[in-house]
């Protein structure tokens, strides 16, 4: 079962923040072997979705509003512990990623910037591709939209 918790950047405590930061740059930096910006001064605007099993943060999105990333409403820094990803863990953080963007933004409509590899995983969530695939810190990517 996954805990899934909804804050804003001021509702985070600083072990929240610490193991969301450590979560995503163990799974983008490390396993991924990316060196990018992760802390781009967006987490502020966003509303953080974290899914805990027991007291150890497992997966994690964060959401904007439309006009604050993109048009739409947008999910992004998808991410779940290695370990945690044979529990489906991916599907139900973003299940509750899209549910929490209807509820706080009141839309439905929501463009992600996926990896390509991930295509199939998001096209099962409803997300479809527009336009071409690009590169983002070396790592191939497409827009997807859901609508």
């Amino acid at each position: 079962m996954l805990d899934i918790q909804t804050k804003t950047f001021e509702q985070l405590n600083t072990k929240e923040l610490y193991d969301l930061l450590q979560l995503r740059s163990e799974v983008f930096v490390v396993e991924q072997d990316c060196v990018y910006q992760d802390i781009d001064g967006k987490d502020q605007k966003a509303l953080h979705i974290l899914g805990y099993r027991g007291s150890k943060l497992v997966a994690y999105t964060r959401i904007f509003q439309p006009g604050d990333y993109f048009d739409e409403a947008s999910i992004g820094r998808v991410v779940v512990s290695w370990h945690e990803r044979k529990f489906k863990n991916g599907y139900k953080i973003m299940n509750a990623s899209i549910k929490a963007i209807n509820d706080h933004y009141n839309t439905s409509e929501i463009r992600i910037s996926a990896q390509t590899y991930l295509k199939t995983f998001y096209n099962n969530l409803g997300f479809k591709e527009v336009g071409e695939e690009y590169l983002e810190d070396g790592i191939p990517h497409i827009n997807m939209i859901k609508s």
